[in-house]
């Protein structure tokens, strides 16, 4: 079957404020954007759907005035439906949500889309990639997991590859664009196995490193 081609001849780099220095947000966003980075990818957590707890919406609201790329917002929390608003309000344009984490995915994602927002889509690395086919019309962006969720700086795993190559013969199945992004271990090496995804998000490499020659690494990693 054919797939949908990248809509990226090069990578769209979303470096993770995770492993940023939070007592400098501010900072660290104008510094990885002055580094040529295109969004801004934003961990929230909650301590119950995964084991870790971070940021909420008026940390969202605090960066918005900060930058003029993309928020792109990764709910790892139960039930996000509770909390469209707040974070639609707050100034993601990309919304990202669990297909385990509620029992009410398609109206989430579509009321995500009614608040003008970009709906996305993600899975745990141990959930069959075809869990979220249902829903690829509904949004912009799917998040491939290449790490556990919850905290950064964990090991790659090589054996999530493959679920991009499903996602792109799927989308071509069915005739809808959107964009395919991977998150979890990406470095200038793994990013060499990630050819046919759009964005790349990277936290570690990008913080510990000098930012704007991770970014371009990562940008034409081949």
């Amino acid at each position: 079957m054919p797939q949908t081609p990248r809509k990226n001849p090069k990578f769209l780099i979303a470096p993770s404020i995770l492993s940023a220095d939070f007592a400098r947000l501010g900072e660290e966003i104008a510094a990885i954007e002055k580094a040529g980075a295109d969004w801004v990818h934003v961990d929230v957590m909650d301590g119950h759907f995964v084991p870790n707890l971070t940021i909420g919406a008026p940390v969202v609201r605090a960066l918005r005035p900060c930058t003029k790329m993309p928020l792109d917002v990764h709910l790892m929390i139960e039930e996000p439906e509770r909390y469209v608003d707040d974070f639609c309000n707050a100034g993601a344009d990309y919304l990202t949500i669990h297909v385990e984490a509620t029992n009410k995915v398609a109206e989430t994602l579509e009321a995500i889309r009614e608040r003008g927002v970009k709906p996305g889509i993600t899975l745990r690395p141990r959930t069959n990639v075809e869990e979220i086919y249902p829903y690829l019309k509904q949004v912009d962006l799917i998040l491939i997991m290449t790490v556990e969720p919850g905290f950064g700086g964990q090991s790659f795993m090589h054996d999530q590859v493959g679920k991009i190559g499903l996602l792109r013969e799927e989308l071509a199945r069915i005739g809808h664009q959107a964009l395919i992004e991977v998150d979890g271990g990406v470095t200038d090496q793994t990013a060499r196995a990630l050819v046919d995804a759009d964005v790349l998000v990277a936290g570690s490499y990008v913080f510990k490193n000098d930012y704007r020659k991770a970014i371009e690494a990562l940008r034409n990693a081949k």
